[in-house]
């Protein structure tokens, strides 16, 4: 297998470099290395994901198709300005990135009073919500015996109302564990999956954009309606760009008014008057950043960490085992996320594979990077002097 690890850089390529530097291995000890032996690098992923999450309260999160052993499967791509993590799954549902966001394939399930409350929000019928409230509450599951208490006791439950219960319940659980820190805003696109997960979403404008870009108007005086719209369209995300700067009151409620200006007003192009209703309706998601002005507008980030995958996916097509994926989705963080830190991946690699440990470890980077954005000095710079 070919490993990836960021432009056009394969196992070939790392093995040359090694030799470059002054480090000597076989072709099958550095495929070993990187696919089979790979616990210290493991180790190094979990812990950059555990301090990337903990360095903001909002994280990015977009997904892309991968291939597995010829079986479609999903990316998912996790972001902010500190690091990159990528997390391959076999499907793009709800409950699989629960278990991303946790970093773990086993997901667990609680009954709890959260949990009726996102029944109500997934319309779950009463009598089946009343008839959890007599199942064990606060008790943690595996899905297995989660599964189990519902066969038992909710046999008649539909295959639709099963997951919703299952999504809530796990949902639930992700909110009261303490082994990883949870996100309380995602900013991503309006995918069905990513509701309901954190207590806030702040959807991208871009992406918002686009199913505008859609259209295409027959009749010239549509075209001209539409360009008009889009021209308003651009010109309000460059308010909201203006208001981050330099938040305030007065414009926020100017923001706000404006925003059911341009899309409550009818144009009498139809196709057009039904988007804006669709936009109109997530009001509170795209305008989250009034609230919090320190929230990107848009999931570039993500999408272009997307792309990479997807350039990777056209080298190399897929990978052949799960160990296999594994070894792309943690190699692929690692090289990333060193080029967000300002770090070189292959220094990165010399000191990893001899063992001089004079870079501290991802994570310890992310921490003291994070600190050091409201400190007068850096302690990341004071780290390195004292590492070195």
């Amino acid at each position: 297998m070919s490993m990836y690890y960021g432009g056009n850089m394969t196992q070939g390529k790392l093995l040359e470099f090694l030799e470059d530097i002054g480090i000597s291995m076989s072709s099958g000890y550095l495929s070993n290395l990187l696919i089979k032996n790979q616990e210290d690098f493991e180790a190094e992923f979990n812990e950059l994901y555990t301090e990337g999450l903990a360095s903001s309260p909002w994280q990015h999160l977009d997904q892309t198709s991968a291939r597995v052993k010829g079986i479609n499967h999903t990316t998912n791509v996790i972001c902010n300005p500190l690091y990159t993590v990528y997390y391959t799954t076999l499907r793009k549902d709800r409950l699989s990135v629960l278990g991303v966001l946790q970093n773990k394939q086993e997901i667990e399930f609680i009954l709890n009073p959260l949990t009726s409350e996102l029944l109500g929000n997934l319309n779950l019928p009463t009598k089946w919500k009343n008839q959890l409230k007599l199942l064990p509450q606060n008790i943690s599951f595996t899905e297995s015996e989660f599964n189990t208490l519902l066969d038992t006791y909710l046999s008649k439950l539909g295959s639709q109302h099963r997951t919703r219960v299952l999504e809530a319940a796990a949902i639930s659980f992700y909110h009261q564990q303490a082994d990883i820190p949870i996100v309380h805003t995602l900013v991503c696109d309006d995918a069905p999956q990513f509701r309901l997960l954190t207590d806030n979403l702040a959807l991208c404008w871009v992406h918002e954009g686009r199913h505008y870009k859609k259209l295409t108007p027959f009749v010239a005086c549509h075209q001209e309606i539409l360009d008009d719209f889009l021209t308003e369209f651009w010109d309000y995300y460059r308010e909201l760009l203006a208001y981050r700067d330099s938040p305030n009151q007065k414009k926020k409620l100017e923001l706000q008014s404006k925003f059911g200006e341009i899309f409550g007003t009818e144009t009498g192009y139809k196709q057009l008057d039904e988007r804006k209703r669709l936009t109109a309706a997530k009001v509170s998601e795209l305008l989250l950043v009034l609230e919090y002005p320190e929230l990107p507008l848009h999931n570039n980030p993500a999408e272009l960490a997307a792309r990479t995958m997807v350039q990777r996916r056209n080298i190399s097509y897929a990978t052949q085992t799960s160990q296999g994926t594994k070894a792309w989705d943690i190699f692929m963080s690692l090289v990333a996320t060193t080029r967000k830190l300002g770090i070189s991946f292959f220094e990165y690699m010399q000191d990893r594979i001899s063992h001089k440990s004079k870079i501290p470890s991802l994570g310890t980077i992310i921490r003291y990077k994070c600190f050091s954005q409201h400190q007068p000095l850096s302690c990341l710079e004071e780290l390195l002097c004292m590492s070195g």
